[in-house]
């Protein structure tokens, strides 16, 4: 399992994205990227071993036996002619972009219909799957601006830009998982139900000598890190203060 990358490139996604849709304050971009890294764990679901799954115990694991069923169910009858003999269960159909972009909108639609008590549960379940993943860190950090964030925010019209913010936060965590499974050596069905070179679930991946095995050498000494210091460049304010600090002393002066 690639539980904690997964769940940091998910954090540097919503970093990456959040200042495209109008998240500018820090509270707001640390709130969605804190969301992001969550959700990038939730494809996961269809395993029983996942954080995902073990996450609210009896509520979370019959979620993924109810997705493992459904799977197995869509590939058994969507299958192509060269797709492989397997059950259908895992990296199937919570590993495709259709289920990324129906999380997203059932998310959308939910949190409007069920208001702040909606909001609040969804933003909470990213951030406690995120530092299940991460460390208690992410807690603390993305708990103290969700707080600041709620006690300062305007009631009038936040509710509506915050319903709209979840639902791309959930979609592009799942399509951040997605991407990185499609970089190890089986592939990710991304693309489901396109059909290619016979294979209605064909393995998006990059040739062999750009894929690795999850949990291994390259993940853990090479993305993982590099992971981490992007994640950490991406915060808003951190890049400029660097470049400030490393300027040259008379340029910071002007002259």
């Amino acid at each position: 399992m690639m539980g904690r990358t997964h769940a940091l490139t998910g954090w540097c996604s919503g970093l990456a994205i959040a200042p495209m849709i109008g998240a500018a304050s820090l509270p707001q971009t640390v709130a969605f990227a804190a969301t992001t890294a969550g959700f990038a764990l939730l494809p996961d679901l269809d395993h029983p071993g996942a954080r995902a799954s073990k996450l609210l115990g009896p509520i979370t694991q019959t979620l993924s036996w109810l997705l493992r069923k459904a799977s197995a169910g869509i590939y058994q009858v969507t299958k192509g002619p060269r797709d492989e003999k397997v059950k259908g269960t895992h990296r199937h159909l919570s590993h495709t972009f259709l289920f990324a972009a129906a999380m997203g909108v059932a998310t959308l639609f939910g949190t409007r219909a069920g208001g702040w008590y909606a909001v609040a549960g969804v933003v909470l379940f990213g951030v406690v799957l995120a530092a299940d993943a991460l460390g208690d860190w992410i807690l603390l950090v993305a708990g103290a601006v969700v707080a600041w964030w709620a006690f300062t925010a305007r009631v009038d019209g936040e509710l509506q830009r915050l319903t709209g913010w979840l639902g791309i936060a959930v979609a592009a965590g799942c399509v951040t998982h997605c991407l990185g499974d499609a970089v190890t050596e089986h592939g990710c069905p991304f693309l489901f139900p396109l059909p290619i070179a016979g294979e209605t679930w064909y393995e998006l991946r990059p040739p062999s000598f750009l894929r690795f095995r999850t949990g291994k050498r390259v993940e853990n000494l090479v993305v993982f890190p590099v992971f981490v210091v992007l994640g950490v460049l991406l915060v808003p304010g951190i890049w400029p203060t660097l470049t400030h600090l490393f300027e040259h002393p008379d340029v910071r002066a002007g002259r």
